[in-house]
């Protein structure tokens, strides 16, 4: 004799599916109703005349069909009319024509096919659900840091496992040059781009988004978590080099000091997790002219012409400068443009007068510090860039006072004449 299919347990069902799928007690209850609407509404052609009534906390679960009353005989659609005699044989003695009527359904009644297309309506929804509540979480998280296991490794691209066993996608071109995963291996990336095509949710991760870098300075720099210290600008080339520019809040911090740490011990961990990428930390301005200077360290520049409409910047450097301000394969000055936003063409500066010239930096001893740097923002780097410059010039871009630009110019003059 064939067993009889049994009603699922709604106390059974709910608890479990709330402890597997974390799915919340009202999204529970909603989800059970519509799966027994979805099965009636098959049966029965509608579930408008339908009342199903839900109880997770007992398991009870109760259907009612509320018909209209007519004359025996003229019954048309059984779902939807019953008869009066049938009606009144019902528990409702005195119910009248035209009234209506009450009838509870017995699901388990239905047999074992209605109990199994039951069973499956609630596993899709389920998975619908589990799905949406996957995808909406990780679309909150882009530009998030995350870590996953490995799980496998193909020719293009890695699977990953979040700790919920999630699966994260590494596609090949989104790793660093130089990584080499294995299986059971902890990596950590950034989450990019979360898709759910079908409903069927794709969270792609990324090493070589600029979001990576970020994400790993603030993990390992306090005062970035904190929000003291802020990430202006980034740039990078993904195993290779990276620029980074930033500001303090706070006087009495020194952002790149804070960012590389006590003998380098902050980004040493950072540029370990990016496969030994080189990283120059330098301080934000708002000054173009003087963040492009600092974004092509390691050189010194002679002097600068910027167009800012055409976002152009034209760089005069001594001939033993260009070359570090180029940069290995041209990393240097590719970074510093994409840092900046500016293009930069660099020169070299041949004229004779520049032969014998003097950084600004080396008569801190004779002129204030904050007096030199007034004049490097305003393009002016050595002495030779000031003495060229008219005097309306140089109170026109560095708005200093006219006693000021004449004892510097006069300082400056002396060292030559001697």
């Amino acid at each position: 004799m064939a067993k009889k299919e049994q009603a699922p347990n709604m106390v059974e069902l709910f608890a479990e599916l709330q402890e597997l799928k974390k799915i919340d007690k009202a999204t529970m209850i909603s989800v059970l109703e519509e799966s027994f609407r979805n099965v009636l509404s098959k049966m029965f052609g509608t579930d408008e005349n339908l009342d199903v009534i839900m109880n997770p906390d007992n398991g009870d679960v109760q259907i009612f069909q509320n018909l209209q009353v007519v004359e025996d005989g003229e019954v048309e659609n059984p779902n939807l009319q019953i008869g009066i005699t049938d009606a009144r044989a019902d528990n409702d003695p005195e119910v009248e024509i035209g009234e209506e009527h009450t009838k509870e359904i017995i699901f388990a009644n239905f047999g074992r096919r209605a109990i199994l297309n039951l069973r499956q309506t609630l596993q899709t929804k389920i998975l619908d659900l589990q799905k949406e509540s996957i995808y909406n979480k990780f679309k909150e998280l882009e530009g998030e840091l995350v870590s996953g296991e490995v799980y496998q490794t193909w020719s293009k691209e890695t699977l990953l496992l979040d700790d919920d066993k999630n699966e994260l996608l590494l596609p090949k071109n989104e790793s660093i040059p130089g990584d080499f995963f294995r299986k059971g291996e902890t990596v950590r990336a950034v989450i990019a781009n979360v898709d759910n095509k079908n409903n069927n949710p794709k969270i792609t991760v990324s090493r070589t988004n600029e979001a990576f870098l970020r994400r790993l300075f603030e993990l390992e720099v306090p005062e970035i978590h904190d929000g003291l210290i802020n990430i202006r600008a980034v740039a990078r080339i993904p195993g290779e080099r990276a620029k980074i520019a930033v500001e303090s809040y706070d006087d009495r911090i020194d952002p790149v000091g804070a960012c590389v740490g006590v003998k380098g011990s902050r980004i040493h961990g950072i540029v370990r997790e990016l496969r030994n990428e080189n990283i120059d930390v330098i301080n934000y301005t708002a000054n173009p002219s003087l963040l492009i200077q600092r974004a092509l360290s390691p050189a010194k520049i002679s002097s600068i012409r910027i167009d800012e409409n055409e976002k152009k910047a034209e760089v005069f450097l001594r001939p033993e400068e260009v070359s570090l301000a180029i940069g290995k394969g041209g990393l240097n000055i590719k970074l510093a443009s994409m840092l900046t936003g500016y293009i930069i063409d660099v020169y070299r500066d041949t004229e004779e007068t520049f032969e014998d010239d003097i950084y600004l930096d080396e008569f801190k001893d004779e002129i204030e510090e904050w007096i030199i740097d007034t004049f490097k923002e305003a393009g002016y780097v050595t002495a030779r860039n000031v003495l060229a410059a008219s005097r309306e010039d140089l109170l026109a871009k560095t708005d200093l006072e006219e006693e000021t630009i004449d004892n510097v110019t006069a300082i400056l003059k002396a060292e030559f004449e001697d």
